[in-house]
């Protein structure tokens, strides 16, 4: 998998065990740790199904772009 030089690696597993945490694990209703093993293991079978590679859109002209823009509107600080 190759992460874009402008994102994290750490930012996508973070997404990942949010979505776990909401979808998997929420509400914490379990009889045993068998019982969430089985859960976590459902999800991740279907997530593997459902999980699309996406391509980043966003390019350095872009981001060049949105600063042009940030920095139009931004109001001008005095300087002391």
């Amino acid at each position: 998998m190759h992460c874009p030089i402008h994102s994290s690696w750490l930012n996508q597993i973070e997404i990942y065990f949010s979505i776990v945490q909401r979808k998997v694990l929420t509400p914490n209703d379990f009889a045993n740790l068998a019982a969430v093993e089985r859960r976590l293991h459902d999800f991740e079978r279907l997530y593997e199904q459902a999980a699309r590679p996406f391509e980043w859109k966003f390019t350095r002209r872009d981001l060049a772009r949105l600063m042009r823009r940030i920095e139009e509107l931004a109001p001008r600080s005095k300087a002391a």
